[in-house]
């Protein structure tokens, strides 16, 4: 059998007491202090097929706590954790201690005070459905086109949340989609929720949102729409030949029905031309639900000459 010398390593073992009677010392004569802390409140041992509502209940506690002065000046909220134990909830409203029982400190430190000492939580059945997903569609498609009907892929998905909360709830909605000035089909990824706060999706995903994007079903010519000459610099004189064309229009019966003539507006910018014969490409504005689809002539000489 292996002998052990009580006095090998003699040297370390001095050394060792005196770095605990030293932090002894140290230790002994910190002051005693209080101070308040605020700290997270933890709920374990959450029973299966419950659901907790959505209340007054809070995410974090006042603590009062006593210990050593040095101690307590180091410690951050997370050192210290409020945790309540909720394996023997059942459905209906319950109230639940807290004590010093229930909290989590460092070794040294005395709970003298909880703010709130009593926490109360309405317990429900877990429920679960299957809902439709309602898309949200933001914006208008440029003028003379229109916006189908719009789809989601999945359709429907399943949410599951307190009974009451799902007996309630009659769909799904996604983040808005955009389809300002959309000349074709939009399709995007959005995530999907609900309002109350208690609900949630069972299996998270994001849904898919398809709007369709067509020409307007009528299409009509506005004939002989006088050509204007934009932007001509000072002292120049400008001619169109020729000084008139035809825009063709596309929209809605309604729309095109309520556009008048001078609503459609032809024109050639001349910014930064100076004298000279050029070939420039027409322009149309139109009304804010009527497209533009064609300018016959599409070009036009312009003859740009000094003087008024």
């Amino acid at each position: 059998m292996k002998t052990v010398w009580p006095f090998r390593h003699v040297g370390l073992k001095l050394l060792s007491l005196g770095l605990a009677l030293l932090l002894w010392v140290v230790v002994a004569g910190e002051e005693t202090v209080e101070r308040g802390l605020r700290v997270p409140l933890e709920l374990q041992q959450f029973p299966a097929g419950l659901e907790l509502q959505q209340g007054d209940l809070p995410a974090t506690v006042e603590v009062r706590l006593r210990g050593p002065s040095g101690v307590l000046s180091r410690m951050s909220p997370g050192d210290v954790v409020a945790v309540l134990d909720l394996r023997s909830a059942r459905p209906g409203r319950r109230l639940f201690q807290l004590n010093a029982d229930t909290v989590r400190a460092p070794s040294g430190i005395e709970v003298l005070q909880m703010t709130p000492s009593t926490v109360a939580m309405v317990f429900e059945p877990s429920a679960s459905r299957v809902v439709p997903i309602i898309p949200e569609i933001d914006g208008k498609p440029a003028p003379g086109y229109l916006a189908g009907r719009p789809t989601t892929d999945p359709a429907s998905i399943e949410v599951i949340g307190p009974e009451s909360s799902v007996q309630r709830v009659t769909e799904a909605f996604t983040e808005p989609v955009s389809i300002e000035g959309a000349r074709a089909s939009v399709s995007e990824h959005v995530n999907v929720g609900f309002l109350d706060p208690t609900l949630r999706l069972k299996n998270p995903r994001p849904a898919t949102v398809t709007v369709p994007i067509a020409l307007g079903p009528v299409e009509h010519v506005s004939k002989d729409r006088p050509v204007h000459l934009r932007n001509l610099q000072p002292n120049l004189s400008a001619q169109a030949l020729p000084a008139v064309v035809n825009v063709n229009l596309r929209g809605t019966r309604q729309a095109l029905g309520s556009v008048q003539p001078d609503d459609i507006m032809a024109y050639v910018d001349l910014a930064g031309l100076g004298s000279g014969q050029y070939t420039l490409t027409v322009y149309a504005d139109s009304s804010r639900d009527v497209g533009v689809t064609r300018i016959e002539p599409a070009t036009i000489q312009v003859r740009i000459s000094n003087g008024k």
